[in-house]
């Protein structure tokens, strides 16, 4: 007789793979739809100066979002200062910027805060609900564009809009299939996230995740505007504020991928081009690579300390857990 985690035993295998290859299709049919031009045009089109800015946004960004985390954090109990939060985070994104799936660093974060916080499990859900709040901030913002924007629907319907509602499906579908241990994961963490709702802390949660997407939205801005996207701000932001949400989807390959996607089919309904998107797209995805780049100075220090930076020094990780 076959049990139920015999039975999802295939899935979770194939899982990984799933999310890769929409990632893959998604950019194999950019290059047959645009060509590689849009790609290799987005590669030489960032100097000095959109460095820089890059390089402010991100801090905005990654303050913003630490600050998040630290406010979740405190409202578990767990002890997190602003300073070590901004160097974990940045580690953080890095790591999400480079390796596949584009959450690894995340998982990094969480586990590293919780073996020095001695509650590996808290730790986790954290990290958990402060990814989910901004997430449930940018569907919001997302909801209302296309309330206000109707019009931009159509296009999804089309090419590479097919293949990022397909990853959307297959990301409801790994839900549906996880493993017990994670459906009561998720249990624990809704517990949490209650007694975070109402009063201050979930205030500002919610003005702190408003700020964040503001940086990610002028960091977008920034790479339409070095591709030579001259439209209105108020013609861009909607794009990009729906551009952000697809970006939320865990199956790109280093961030690469549905983002490329959704802008091409984005940029095309609304008579900017599909390669002008695509271009934009590649010029975003370098800019918040450079944001990143402080990353590799947390690294560096987390390497000589052995810690994450909380309070307190890093115990060993629980049995069936690696030490990160």
């Amino acid at each position: 007789m076959t049990t139920p985690t015999a039975a999802r035993a295939p899935t979770a295998r194939l899982w990984p793979w799933l999310r890769l290859l929409t990632a893959a299709g998604i950019l194999a049919t950019l290059f047959w739809k645009v060509g590689s031009g849009a790609f290799l045009t987005g590669l030489g089109l960032i100097d000095t100066e959109s460095v820089v800015l890059a390089l402010a946004i991100g801090l905005l960004t990654t303050v913003t979002a630490a600050g998040r985390w630290v406010l979740v954090t405190r409202g578990l109990g767990l002890p997190l200062q602003l300073p070590a939060a901004v160097a974990a985070y940045y580690r953080s994104t890095l790591l999400n910027s480079v390796l596949p799936a584009g959450v690894l660093g995340d998982v990094d974060r969480a586990v590293s805060h919780g073996h020095d916080s001695g509650d590996v499990g808290r730790g986790v859900r954290a990290v958990v609900l402060e990814r989910f709040a901004g997430q449930a901030v940018l569907l919001v913002a997302g909801v209302t564009v296309l309330a206000l924007h109707p019009d931009l629907l159509p296009g999804l319907s089309t090419g590479p809009g097919l293949l990022v509602l397909l990853g959307a499906a297959l990301v409801v579908a790994g839900l549906l299939a996880a493993k017990p241990a994670w459906r009561g994961a998720a249990t624990r963490t809704l517990a949490d996230a209650r007694g975070l709702l109402g009063g201050p802390t979930a205030a500002g949660i919610v003005a702190l995740s408003a700020l964040t997407i503001a940086g990610h939205v002028a960091m977008f801005v920034l790479a339409a505007r070095l591709a030579g996207v001259t439209a209105p701000v108020t013609t861009l932001v909607p794009l990009v504020v729906l551009a952000l949400v697809v970006m939320a989807l865990p199956l790109n390959i280093g961030g690469w991928g549905p983002r490329e996607g959704f802008t091409a089919v984005a940029f095309g309904a609304t008579g900017l081009g599909a390669g002008a998107g695509v271009t934009t797209a590649v010029v975003y995805g370098v800019l918040s690579l450079v944001a990143a780049l402080p990353g590799v100075l947390a690294l560096r220090r987390r390497e000589g300390a052995g810690a994450p930076g909380t309070r307190g020094p890093a115990r060993p990780a629980p049995s069936g857990l690696s030490p990160v």
